[in-house]
């Protein structure tokens, strides 16, 4: 339906009948006047070889031009019919680790070695893209917690963001604790719906200055539950010159840390030691129940003031164009005979 944002404007477009009829007329013009005895064959002549156009009907251009104008200016809109948008209630704040030791390439992707950020992106961003009616948030950590994107029902930026996302970015370190704080910090503005946090990492807490431990009990006074995904293979072959060798690339995950902090927001520890189990961890999270709510409605909006302002400019380039052609006068036939004869 037809809608004005500032129908307030409405009220302007009767302004210049008001001034026309209150205001006094201005003076006329004294143009010089030609004393001719055969009026009647100059009146012929004159009629055939000048461009006529009446002074009311100037005036009926002009005022429809500023009733184009004010219905510019009130703003019309056509307002759609109402889109119904899906809302699950659910807060839910996905937290990446980014420090260095991210860069070993102990996963597997499309037949090829990565490393377990690239691995993270790919399971991470389908996971993104299921959560529909989800208010997601970006949070990445290494030496420092960082918020990237706050709580926010389009998806798309935080999937972007994540894939936009380089190891190191934060620092080389590991800051779990400062990642659980500032969770639950910007979890707590908003206090409506169910607070969930899945954090991903492939160490132990040695940087921040909060504990994990402790950032965790803050999370669950918040009812802030936490599910915890370690990262990483189990063994790795090492090649080098003198021959190779079998490695444990997991030896600093601390999953006795990231269990406890799962155990005490109410949340569940996952292992992922491949890109299959990552896979099949983000399935398992999508299974989490959301808070029923009320859908949420919002109509499209599309402006539709450049019709009348472009209406209005057209008549007034009509109007400036007539007044530009030669021999142009407002006077009718019978107002400049009179001024003849009345000069003769």
């Amino acid at each position: 339906m037809m809608h004005f944002e500032w129908p307030w404007l409405l009220w302007l477009m009767p302004l210049p009948l008001i001034l026309r009829r209150f205001l006094p007329a201005a003076a006329p013009l004294r143009e010089a006047a030609l004393r001719v005895p055969f009026l009647d064959e100059f009146s012929g002549m004159g009629a055939a070889a000048r461009p006529f156009v009446p002074g009311r009907f100037i005036l009926c251009l002009a005022f429809l031009a500023w009733i184009f104008l004010v219905l510019a200016s009130a703003r019309p809109q056509w307002l759609g019919e109402a889109i119904e948008i899906p809302v699950s209630g659910r807060n839910l704040m996905l937290a990446v680790d980014l420090s260095g030791s991210m860069e070993v390439e102990d996963f597997e992707l499309n037949g090829q070695r990565v490393n377990r950020l690239i691995a993270t992106q790919a399971v991470a961003s389908e996971f993104i893209k299921r959560r529909v009616g989800d208010r997601l948030g970006l949070i990445l950590f290494g030496r420092q917690a960082y918020l990237q994107t706050p709580l926010t029902f389009d998806r798309k930026t935080v999937e972007t963001l994540l894939q936009e996302a380089v190891i190191g970015l934060a620092g080389q370190e590991t800051a779990i604790g400062d990642a659980i704080g500032l969770a639950v910090k910007r979890l707590r503005e908003n206090d409506k719906g169910q607070r969930v946090m899945v954090l991903l990492t492939d160490g132990a807490n040695t940087a921040g200055e909060v504990t994990p431990l402790k950032a965790a009990e803050l999370a669950a006074a918040e009812n802030l539950k936490i599910y915890t995904i370690g990262i990483g293979a189990d063994e790795m072959i090492m090649r080098s010159l003198f021959g190779s060798r079998k490695v444990n690339p997991s030896k600093d995950l601390d999953e006795e840390t990231l269990t406890a902090i799962a155990e005490i927001t109410g949340g569940r520890y996952f292992r992922a030691r491949d890109t299959a189990a990552l896979t099949e961890i983000y399935t398992l999270l999508d299974e989490l129940e959301p808070v029923e709510q009320e859908q949420q409605r919002f109509r499209p909006i599309t402006a539709l003031y450049p019709w009348p302002l472009g209406a209005a400019v057209m008549i007034a380039g009509l109007i400036l164009l007539k007044r530009s052609l030669p021999g142009f006068s407002v006077k009718t036939r019978n107002t400049m005979q009179w001024e003849v004869r009345k000069q003769s």
